[in-house]
Order: C-alpha cells, then sequence, then structure tokens
C-alpha cells in the first residue's frame, strides 16, 4: 500500500495583484523525510509555506496537513507544526533561556514541562553553555539554532525550515545541516527545508521539488530527476546541475 502524505497541495494556487504567485501547484511531502524545497527568490516558496501554515488563503486549489485544511482548522494545524522563517525575530535582551521559556508561555506549557523542554532544545542544538547570555550577543549562527530551539519546544509532528542557512558562513552552514538531519532522525519529524543553497541540500535530501516562477516544475527523488532530464550517464548530476537544467527551460 501506498505511504499516503503527510502534506499534499493539489492545484494550489495564490494570486496578488491578478498575477499568481503559486500557479496549480501539486505536491506531496511524506512522514520522516527531509524535503528540500528549491527555487530562486521570489519563486513563491515562501507563498506556498504560508498557505500551509494557515498565514494567508489560496486563491484556489487545496492543501492539508496532517489531513486538516489549513485555512479552516489554523489552530489545530499550528499546534502540530513548527516554522523557522526566513529572518528570525528575537527580543535581543532576553537571554536565549528567556526567549525559550517565553515560546513556552505562548503554547500553554506548565512550568514544570516547559523547564524539561527547554533543557532539551537547549542541549538539541549545542546550546546550554550559552543559553543565560543576551541573544544581542549572539553570532547569527546562534541565533538560528535559537530558533530551531524555538521549534522544538513545541514537539512539532512537521518543521517549516525556510533558508535557515542564509548568512551563516561555511561552516556554520554545515553545522546547521548536521542538526537538521539529526533532529529530524531522533526525533522522527518531517522537515520541509526551503533554500536556493542546491549543494547543501543535496547533502540531506533524497527528494525535491523545484519551483520557478511561481510554478512547481519538478519533484521527486534527486536521481530520478537527473535520469528523467539528462539521462543516465557514466558520472553522478550535482543538484545544481539538475536544477540549472530545469531554469533554463523555464
Amino acid at each position: 500500500m501506498a505511504q499516503k502524505p503527510i502534506i499534499e497541495a493539489k492545484q494550489l494556487t495564490k494570486v496578488y495583484n491578478g498575477r499568481p504567485a503559486v500557479d496549480r501547484l501539486d505536491l506531496a511531502v511524506y512522514e520522516g523525510e527531509i524535503f528540500g524545497f528549491l527555487g530562486p527568490n521570489g519563486a513563491g516558496k515562501t507563498t506556498t509555506l504560508l498557505m500551509m501554515l494557515g498565514l494567508t488563503e489560496p486563491t484556489g486549489g487545496s492543501v492539508r496537513v496532517m489531513g486538516l485544511d489549513p485555512a479552516r482548522h489554523p489552530l489545530e494545524v499550528k499546534a502540530r507544526i513548527g516554522y523557522l522563517q526566513e529572518n528570525m525575530g528575537f527580543y535581543r535582551d532576553l537571554t536565549g533561556r528567556q526567549s525559550l521559556a517565553y515560546i513556552a508561555e505562548l503554547n500553554g506549557l506548565d512550568r514544570q514541562t516547559a523547564e524539561e523542554r527547554i533543557r532539551e532544545a537547549l542541549e538539541a542544538v549545542a546550546m546550554t553553555a550559552a543559553a543565560d547570555r543576551k541573544i544581542v550577543t549572539y553570532s547569527r549562527g546562534m541565533r538560528q539554532r535559537l530558533g530551531i530551539a524555538e521549534v522544538l519546544i513545541k514537539k512539532p509532528k512537521i518543521a517549516f525550515l525556510d533558508e535557515p542557512t542564509l548568512g551563516l558562513d561555511p561552516e556554520a552552514t554545515n553545522r546547521m545541516m548536521e542538526l537538521i538531519r539529526d533532529l529530524c532522525r531522533r526525533h522522527n519529524m518531517t522537515v520541509v527545508l526551503s533554500s536556493h543553497f542546491l549543494h547543501q541540500i543535496q547533502k540531506i535530501c533524497r527528494r525535491v521539488g523545484i519551483m520557478i516562477d511561481g510554478r512547481l516544475v519538478a519533484q521527486g527523488p534527486i536521481e530520478q530527476l537527473a535520469r528523467e532530464r539528462l539521462g543516465v550517464g557514466d558520472r553522478t548530476y550535482s543538484l545544481e546541475e539538475i536544477y540549472m537544467h530545469y531554469f533554463q527551460e523555464h
């Protein structure tokens, strides 16, 4: 029996000022995978994520997250997912621990549960030693890891990560990608990872979707996309080569 998608979009469309930002998108993401959502800036990736999160309503088509319509059941969906947005905002005069405590309070956790989850989240992102420093002293990489910790406080079934390595140096980027892979494995989370850093995506994702000008032009395992567009040869194609082939076609 085929596995049922944990996220499924059918003909999902969003129109702004007469122009489709997302154009009849069909997409399936399966439980426990890290799905790479690729495309240049302005391709429609973030708009798609916002519809999945219930933060904006589709103009047409449908999307289901764990069987729920985010537009009709936004609170139920938000209670089960985590979201790391591209430009995380923090109260910079709080410490990392205080910021996590605030998130726990917003999610209605009692004190004992909150303290336990804060400890677990800090350990998971290797931030325990810096937890009582003010966020204003954190590097970009540390703030990104704190953002991941905020996602973990909810113990989400699905995590949406929008450009989690943006602005990080190569070493911090590698650490972030390893962290995402480890969290997916240890917490059995499904991760939708939106990015345009293709070589990093290839390291941790088996399946990807490529979005260009509001349209999902390709979806599937990286090896399958290479066979379909570049043929089978005596070499392994990089995700960047595959992506550029689709980009040039469109």
